[in-house]
């Protein structure tokens, strides 16, 4: 064990004496703060409508509320875990969340609209240094099987997030009746949060602090610029942004292979980059890890925005209504997240890759019952469909989360997770703004046909499931070639001769 995996840079063991008998309920702790930052993305949404009448803000206004926080959150997710892998995830996780709660209640107490957008943006940033301190404590709490059923759990927060923000917001707002009820939304993470804060000061491993390191300061101005020259047309895309600031598109490539250059510069001198090329290139399966995740946010976050607008512009339902349509896909999921993080240490890639086939079949099956269902049966008849989706998106999110991140060093955590889930976030901005805006498409060319458009829409989602598929199958034949033979099992009296030879195990 290196000196970073012994100091709180790195991790390592959360006591010398062997693991921290509080861990898992640790893990429940950074468990619900990923889920409430996690929510925050979607939940807003269903409460767009009342705090724009509130607060008298316009469209463009109110859109930064939403894709505010999805921008400061992706700028923040590497930097963040950089930062973790070398002051302590502890200090970075439990100062992240009181900022999220103060946040929080900022943008519940907001006055105007500017004010709400830039708590937004605040809370976002918290957000996004709450997000790669959840991946790296589990690499430094767990050990073997014990972490493929954390990142289950994990990947069961990551999954189901997404899916219950319109179901969780509907349901504040029924109960928070009046205008004012929309600033629910945001009041209802400061108990939780302060509840979790205190929880974390006291659960949360103490690691004694290493050496301190320089921050690559130029690292961290290329990749942000990078990844806001990408995200900005993705924010203003229902107002235009994707014709008007397709150019930033091709800047932010031309900044993420300079920000690329410079890591591998500062690697060869041998100095400590924001996010070690090493990662990339000589850590099994990390790179096409992290690029199936990104292929399937793509097409699995839009499809929510687009279920919704569906069932509550195309069918009437009301918030709430149109959340628990798509209950089952949340309910299969958590299930089988929680059932994948057992299973992944021993089927590997290949239960992503049937995981990825459930998805689309379940999905392409919702298009086309929705399409062709009888009114008012719509959401009854896709009901099993969106479970049997849910079910593999449940052995899609948490296997990979395992699977990129099982070889890197617990030294390195922090920033590979931190770099997974920017891939994630930015898989999740194009799907977001891509996914509606073809339903719309679709809505004025055959005269507001919802059935053919929800059709199409989630159908053109598959593409970028099916090219996951591919990435998965690759992964996993790749996987296959590498893995040596296991060695036959030795007969009883053998392993208890070893035993004895060996001392009677390890202590």
């Amino acid at each position: 064990m290196d000196r970073h995996a012994r100091s709180g840079g790195g991790g390592g063991r959360p006591t010398d004496g062997g693991p921290d008998p509080r861990r898992w309920k640790a893990l429940w702790v950074t468990l619900a703060t990923g889920f409430m930052s996690l929510l925050d993305v979607t939940i807003v949404a269903v409460a767009l409508p009342s705090l724009q009448r509130d607060l008298g803000a316009s469209p463009a206004a109110v859109q930064w509320v939403v894709s505010g926080y999805a921008l400061t959150f992706a700028l923040a997710l590497v930097p963040a875990g950089r930062l973790g892998d070398a002051m302590g995830r502890r200090r970075i996780f439990l100062s992240a969340l009181a900022g999220f709660v103060l946040c929080s209640a900022a943008a519940g107490a907001a006055p105007t609209i500017t004010w709400l957008v830039v708590a937004r943006l605040a809370q976002g940033a918290c957000a996004g240094c709450l997000a790669p301190q959840n991946s790296a404590l589990i690499q430094q709490m767990f050990r073997g099987a014990e972490r493929g059923r954390a990142f289950g759990l994990f990947g069961a927060v990551v999954g189901i997030s997404s899916a219950v923000g319109p179901i969780t917001g509907g349901l504040i707002l029924a109960l928070a009746h009046g205008a004012q009820g929309w600033r629910w939304i945001f009041y209802v993470n400061v108990p939780v949060g302060a509840l979790a804060l205190l929880l974390g000061l006291r659960l949360l491993p103490r690691v004694a602090p290493g050496r301190r390191e320089r921050l690559d300061l130029p690292g961290v101005a290329l990749l942000g610029a990078g990844v806001l020259a990408l995200m900005l047309p993705l924010v203003f895309a229902e107002s235009g942004g994707l014709s008007r600031l397709w150019w930033l598109f091709l800047t932010g490539a031309a900044l993420l292979a300079c920000f690329a250059r410079w890591e591998g510069r500062v690697a060869a001198r041998d100095g400590r980059p924001l996010l070690d090329p090493r990662l990339l290139t000589g850590t099994r399966g990390y790179a096409l890890g992290t690029t199936l995740g990104t292929l399937y946010f793509i097409g699995f976050s839009g499809v929510w925005l687009v279920f919704a607008l569906f069932f509550q512009n195309g069918l009437g339902y009301a918030p709430l209504r149109s959340g628990l349509a798509v209950t089952p896909f949340a309910i299969g999921s958590a299930a089988a997240a929680v059932i994948s993080g057992r299973l992944v240490e021993r089927f590997g890639r290949l239960l992503t890759v049937c995981g990825l086939v459930a998805v689309v079949v379940g999905l392409g099956a919702a298009a086309l019952v929705l399409r062709i269902a009888p009114a008012g049966l719509e959401a009854w008849l896709a009901a099993p469909a969106l479970f049997a989706g849910g079910l593999g998106s449940g052995c899609v999110i948490s296997p990979n989360i395992t699977m990129t991140l099982r070889d890197v060093p617990v030294r390195m955590a922090g920033a590979a997770g931190g770099a997974l889930q920017t891939g994630q976030r930015l898989g999740g901005a194009v799907g977001t703004a891509a996914l509606p805006g073809l339903f719309y498409l679709i809505l004025a060319h055959t005269g507001k046909d919802y059935r053919e458009a929800v059709e199409l829409a989630v159908g053109s989602s598959l593409v970028a499931m099916l090219a996951a598929l591919a990435v998965a199958v690759l992964d996993w034949r790749r996987d296959g070639r590498r893995r040596p033979p296991r060695p036959p099992r030795p007969r009883t009296a053998e392993v208890a001769g070893h035993a004895c030879r060996d001392g009677g195990g390890q202590g």
